[in-house]
């Protein structure tokens, strides 16, 4: 997982940038005629628009899709298939809470089922993934839910290439690249997204985009900060043994030096004394 949340601070620093990007939705890309449907919420209202009203509990598609890959595990259609019966498993009760917003651990543990199967067909069906399976896994892979934006950059990628341009979409894709710290993809996608704004807007959506990008750069910084603090305290651990060694080898060499010379000259002082 990208963000480790155990830590207060970094919590509160994820919040902050979600805050930002919630900000940037708010401020004009609905007012742009875009849909949004990127976070947990999309997903899951997607899948109950497709389902009607049928029941929470989809396990009778999983098994289906599961005994289809069983007879055909090469089979592209049928690891797509398993993808969306995952998909829709995880859109139940049980699995999300419409109330707020967020997946169970349950309901998590149904989505990385549907991450899996995505990896697996993605892999043997590289040149023509579905767009509209691509959509809805840009989603599980969003905070809210799997929080793994490098794969929800991918999945987006494949729902640009087959859709008409949208400032929407290219936004989104410039905030999962800002969040895996992909920034030459970020300011890629925010440039057009810019670009596809209507002229009034632009100037602010310029601004949030460069919010979004420093909000995402702060997400490392206290790792960073640590693996600094860390660095210096090795090498200041280092350079401190190298000179304690130095030290005992100069003394170490003085010792042997004045053990030497009080030899020597003992040995001349025998030497006279014999001589005499």
């Amino acid at each position: 997982m990208l963000f480790d949340l155990r830590s207060r601070g970094r919590r509160r620093t994820v919040q902050v940038v979600y805050l930002g990007l919630a900000g940037l939705m708010a401020l004009g890309l609905i007012g742009f005629g875009i849909g949004g449907g990127f976070g947990g919420g999309g997903l899951f209202e997607g899948l109950s628009r497709q389902t009607g009203s049928r029941g929470a509990s989809f396990s009778s598609e999983v098994r289906s899709a599961e005994k289809r890959i069983a007879a055909h595990p090469s089979e592209a259609a049928a690891w797509a298939a398993l993808t969306e019966a995952d998909l829709h498993q995880a859109s139940g009760a049980e699995y999300y809470d419409s109330n707020t917003g967020t997946y169970t651990a349950k309901g998590k543990q149904e989505l990385q089922k549907a991450a899996s199967a995505w990896s697996r067909y993605l892999q043997i069906e590289p040149k023509n993934p579905s767009p509209r399976i691509a959509e809805h896994m840009s989603s599980v892979f969003s905070v809210e839910a799997l929080d793994e934006p490098a794969k929800a950059v991918e999945a987006l990628q494949i729902v640009i290439a087959a859709k008409p341009e949208s400032a929407a979409l290219y936004s989104a894709l410039a905030e999962y690249a800002y969040l895996a710290h992909n920034e030459r993809e970020g300011d890629l996608a925010s440039r057009k997204a810019i670009s596809l704004a209507p002229k009034s807007k632009r100037p602010l959506l310029e601004l949030e985009f460069e919010k979004m990008k420093k909000q995402a750069k702060g997400t490392t910084s206290t790792s960073a900060t640590a693996t600094s603090s860390t660095s210096a305290a090795a090498a200041s651990s280092t350079s401190a043994a190298a000179t304690s060694s130095t030290s005992k080898t100069g003394a170490s060499s003085s010792t042997a030096s004045a053990t030497s010379t009080s030899a020597h000259n003992s040995s001349e002082s025998r030497s006279s004394s014999a001589t005499k």
